[in-house]
């Protein structure tokens, strides 16, 4: 058995390197145009200000993110559950992708053709199908690099990928809101940027179809009811370090509750016209994009722990001089330095994830990360909204520096880099986390 595992294991690792140039090419070409059409539309301009646009509430604007979040919470377990057994996933993925498309084609037409009280339900709507499918295909687009794309070389994927796409999400994204929203292009100019974001997107997986050539798996795990399957999770948990990693995760994310409301303290000094919001972006996913090959060298050269640490001082940085900034250059560069972090954080905690543990349990892994992700950053904007309406901006500020703090001193006092730790051996306790 032993034997025949070995085998499989070298046909597999020459399957990758006999395809990694097409298969490479591919996941560059759908990162690149999946990245410039979903940053321009997730950068925390342009959702925030079109919820305010519609509600003129603080509170709207989080119950909006926090419902783009909420479909995010389940889809990823029940997604991998689909998955883990499956000797082909990409099939999957381009269904779930397909279907996360469509949501922003209606957000598109909801805008062109609703108004009033409907368009703001429908829109509210269609973010939580949104959040849905996005939990999936992020599990089920991970799982297929995981497959295809040795660890040694992700980061540096990812970099260029994020590189080509950030520059032209950048673009884009002074173009979006100085020209198309600015002047309301087609009778909503937010509503024609998020069909730009449907094509861009769209185009991006028809590519990946066409070009990614998936192996079959070393292991398959056999099919497993979904109610039987959650019950394997805590399972996972015994990793010291990989539960450790999650705490950090979570409150990472349980900082991101302010981000989008950063708008809302940048527009005291900058106010909020189409101008504003399109520099304001421009600066977010120029510096997000600008890292993106840091970031990547940093990861594959030296794990993706170090990453990870960086990205979270760098938003403890960004945020601290949000409110510090005095003029609109300070508020610019705490821009650049919150879109660097995102980046960075974004790169770091969805690649380390796929190196603790097994193998055949990545696609679980995946997807109890992304849950623990999605319920916080569903919670948290809701949140948000209500202390930003009873206590104002700035102290939301407050609130996330300090779930930072706390993720930045996890990270340094609890968990390991996995590409370094001594693996344990047959019978050994993961839990244990002795060296």
């Amino acid at each position: 058995m032993t034997e025949g595992l070995a085998a499989r294991e070298a046909a597999n690792d020459a399957f990758i390197e006999r395809n990694l140039r097409r298969n490479f090419t591919g996941h560059f070409i759908h990162g690149m145009l999946g990245l410039t059409g979903f940053r321009l539309m997730y950068a925390p301009t342009l959702i925030p200000s079109y919820i305010h646009l519609l509600t003129g509430s603080a509170a709207m604007v989080g119950l909006g993110q926090a419902l783009l979040q909420l479909g995010a919470v389940l889809s990823p377990i029940v997604g991998a559950s689909r998955i883990e057994h499956r000797a082909r996933v990409l099939p999957y993925a381009i269904r779930v992708g397909s279907l996360m498309r469509l949501q922003v084609l209606g957000l598109a037409l909801a805008g062109w053709f609703l108004n009033g009280p409907v368009l703001t339900g429908v829109t509210l709507a269609l973010f939580f199908l949104l959040g849905i499918f996005t939990g999936t295909q992020r599990v089920a687009f991970q799982m297929l690099m995981a497959k295809v794309i040795p660890i040694a070389r992700r980061g540096r994927l990812q970099g260029y990928r994020n590189l080509a796409g950030g520059a032209i999400a950048a673009a884009l994204s002074y173009w979006a809101g100085a020209f198309l929203i600015e002047r309301n292009v087609l009778g909503n100019g937010y509503a024609t940027t998020f069909f730009v974001t449907f094509v861009l997107t769209s185009m991006g997986l028809a590519v990946l179809r066409v070009m990614m050539v998936e192996p079959d798996p070393v292991q398959l795990r056999a099919a497993t009811p979904f109610r039987e399957r959650l019950r394997d999770l805590p399972a996972l948990l015994a990793d010291r370090d990989y539960r450790w990693f999650i705490v950090a995760q979570a409150l990472t994310i349980a900082g991101r509750v302010a981000a989008p409301f950063y708008v809302l303290v940048a527009a005291e000094r900058m106010g909020m016209d189409g101008r504003t919001i399109g520099l304001l972006s421009f600066a977010f996913l120029g510096a997000d994009t600008l890292s993106n090959l840091l970031w990547g060298q940093m990861g594959d050269r030296l794990g993706f722990r170090i990453a990870f640490v960086c990205s979270v001082v760098l938003w403890i940085a960004g945020i601290t001089l949000l409110l510090v900034a005095t003029d609109a250059w300070g508020i610019v560069a705490s821009f650049c330095a919150l879109g660097a972090a995102s980046s960075g954080y974004m790169m770091s905690a969805t690649t380390m994830v796929l190196e603790f543990g097994a193998r055949q349990d990545t696609t679980m892994r995946l997807a109890l990360s992304t849950t623990v992700e999605g319920v916080i950053a569903a919670a948290g904007p809701l949140i948000g909204g209500v202390v930003v309406e009873l206590l104002g901006a700035r102290a939301l500020m407050g609130v996330a520096l300090g779930f930072l703090v706390a993720a930045l001193l996890v990270l340094l006092l609890r968990v390991r880099e996995p590409r370094r730790r001594v693996r344990a051996v047959l019978g050994d306790d993961l839990g244990s986390g002795e060296d």
